[in-house]
């Protein structure tokens, strides 16, 4: 298992503990993705891998940040896909997104089969799940 996977498990883990428990997900933990990702890459790709790593950021915050300005979802969120983004560089933060959003539609569906009304759910963990997954696909 290499650090970058290491990285992402660390970051992942706490994410998802953080929301499940006080449904929300701290900043420190998206800093901490965000600058390992951007060191990991710079460390292993140079300038390049800074630059991929900078857009993946980018483009990881940009994709939710509408959903967010539109009451969809909650900063940390937002924060932690920027994190991911800087993890999985472009390419791979946009074949996350594909997978959080077919995650969190069944948790949605799962949420409202279970409880019977239509009440927020923490979208940390389809965010994680989804992260994960396109990172192991990617390798």
């Amino acid at each position: 298992m290499d650090s970058l996977t290491v990285i992402a498990i660390v970051v992942g883990s706490s994410a998802v503990w953080d929301d499940l428990r006080h449904r929300t997900i701290s900043n420190w933990i998206s800093l901490t993705g965000v600058l390992s990702g951007l060191a990991y890459h710079s460390w292993h790709g140079g300038w390049h891998g800074l630059a991929a790593a900078l857009e993946g950021t980018a483009l990881g915050l940009a994709i939710f940040l509408v959903v967010y300005a539109l009451g969809g979802m909650g900063g940390g969120d937002v924060k932690l896909m920027a994190a991911f983004g800087s993890l999985l560089g472009p390419s791979g933060i946009l074949t996350a997104v594909v997978l959080i959003c077919g995650i969190g539609g069944l948790m949605a569906v799962a949420s409202l089969l279970i409880r019977r009304q239509q009440k927020a759910i923490p979208y940390g963990p389809a965010i994680v799940l989804g992260s994960w997954l396109a990172l192991f696909a990617g390798r």
